[in-house]
Order: C-alpha cells, then sequence, then structure tokens
C-alpha cells in the first residue's frame, strides 16, 4: 500500500520524494521498483540509507538514487567520508558500476560527481557541537535536523519540546552554520500550526523541506473519509 502511495505522491506535483531504508523493512529490491515508477515523473528521489557504510551508499546510488541523506553525521570526519562514499574517483571511494543509473545517462560517470545531493542527518548533541565544521565540508550540500533523535540526544524527551529555548537554540546553530558555509539547512515539518509547522520552518530559512509522511497521508484521508461517514449517518 505504501509503495503504491509513493508512487501516486510522485505525480502530485512534488520536486522530489524521501525514501526511507533506516526505519522501515524496504529492501533494495523495493527500494529499486520506486525509483523505476518515478523515472518518467519530474521528481528526484533522494534516500536515507540504513547506515553511512560506503557499501550500503554505492548500493543505492547504482540502481538510481540522486541524492543521499545520511544519518548519524556527527563529526567532520563523518562527514568528509559520506563525500568519499558518494563520489567516483580520485574525489571519492565509490566504486564503479551504476547499473539503472547510467542505463538512461550516458554522461553519469561525468557527471555524478556534481549532481548527486548529499545531505548530513544533524541528529545528536555532537553533530550540533561539531555543526560548523561538517558544513565547512566540501561536498556537503544540506545539513538536514533529524528533530526526534537530537531531542533525546538533548535529554529533551519525545515529542519533542518545540518552544524550548535550548532546543530552538540547536536549529539557529544549523541555520548559521548553513548560511556561513553556503550550505541548506533542512527539516522535516507537518501541517500544523506553529513550531514544525511549514510555514514556521520557512520562516525561519530552512529551504530542504519535507512534508508529512506517507503514513500522515494515509491516516489523514482515511479519518477524514470515516469522519463524513459518520456524520452522513448521524443525520439519518
Amino acid at each position: 500500500m505504501k509503495n503504491l502511495l509513493k508512487e501516486r505522491l510522485q505525480k502530485v506535483g512534488y520536486d522530489w520524494l524521501f525514501l526511507d531504508t533506516e526505519h522501515v523493512a524496504t529492501t533494495l529490491e523495493t527500494l529499486q521498483q520506486m525509483m523505476q515508477s518515478m523515472k518518467k515523473q519530474n521528481c528526484t528521489p533522494i534516500v536515507r540509507p540504513q547506515s553511512s557504510d560506503p557499501v550500503n551508499i554505492k548500493r543505492i546510488l547504482d540502481i538510481g538514487a540522486y541524492g543521499i541523506i545520511a544519518p548519524m553525521i556527527n563529526s567532520k570526519k563523518d562527514a568528509e567520508s559520506l563525500v568519499r562514499a558518494c563520489r567516483y574517483q580520485p574525489e571519492g571511494i565509490r566504486g564503479f558500476g551504476p547499473r539503472r543509473a547510467g542505463m538512461f545517462d550516458s554522461y553519469y560517470y561525468e557527471t555524478a560527481n556534481d549532481e548527486i545531493l548529499i545531505v548530513a542527518l544533524i541528529e545528536t548533541k555532537e553533530s550540533i557541537d561539531n555543526i560548523d565544521e561538517i558544513l565547512s565540508v566540501d561536498g556537503i550540500d544540506v545539513g538536514f535536523i533529524g528533530y526526534a533523535d537530537l531531542s533525546l540526544s538533548m535529554n529533551l524527551g519525545f515529542p519533542p519540546k518545540w518552544r524550548d529555548p535550548r532546543y530552538l537554540d540547536a536549529f539557529n546553530k544549523v541555520l548559521n552554520a548553513a548560511s556561513k558555509h553556503g550550505k541548506v539547512a533542512g527539516l522535516h515539518t507537518d501541517l500544523s500550526n506553529g513550531p514544525r509547522s511549514v510555514e514556521w520552518a520557512i520562516e525561519r530559512g530552512f529551504k530542504m523541506i519535507t512534508i508529512c509522511s506517507v503514513d500522515d497521508y494515509l491516516i489523514g484521508g482515511a479519518r477524514l473519509a470515516l469522519e463524513r461517514v459518520r456524520k452522513a449517518v448521524r443525520k439519518i
């Protein structure tokens, strides 16, 4: 069901879809099918791997991802390793074998190092402490806040305390470092009001925005339909 919903979403008009393999049971084969369904649409597949392991990243890029959102980038060293994993030699260590990625692009090898979006997930207190060094790394395009793990790492619990000054200060550090180094700050948002809403994030300066999730869309639509049915029945 989720795969079908994602296939429909990429036809709505989104610029890109965040395809997750870290917290779900999505296999490499299923991930490839998702990206195959996106091939004829102007919608870019960007994938969060299970880890920042170079072999894992290589396989995801080889089947057609045009961006990597790598979890737990906590230091400059982590950021440099991430860039090397995403790039071909001599700039990186990615082995050559773009099975699907090169099928429809005869210039893939020449352009991949420049075109692959490299996103560092900033989701620990350590990464906030090192944010300036992380975003100074050539090749890192985005510092994307992993708000849930960041809250846990800061001992603020879950759900996050969105109005806690310590939490908001961490967000500001990412925004300031991104501005300083000419990078982009990113955040997952929802359609609520106040902190974490899409409007709130854009006003603060976040430029890489995700909006809700497949689960949100699926459950939200199901609840809306059920409410309308119950309302109609009550009128009988």
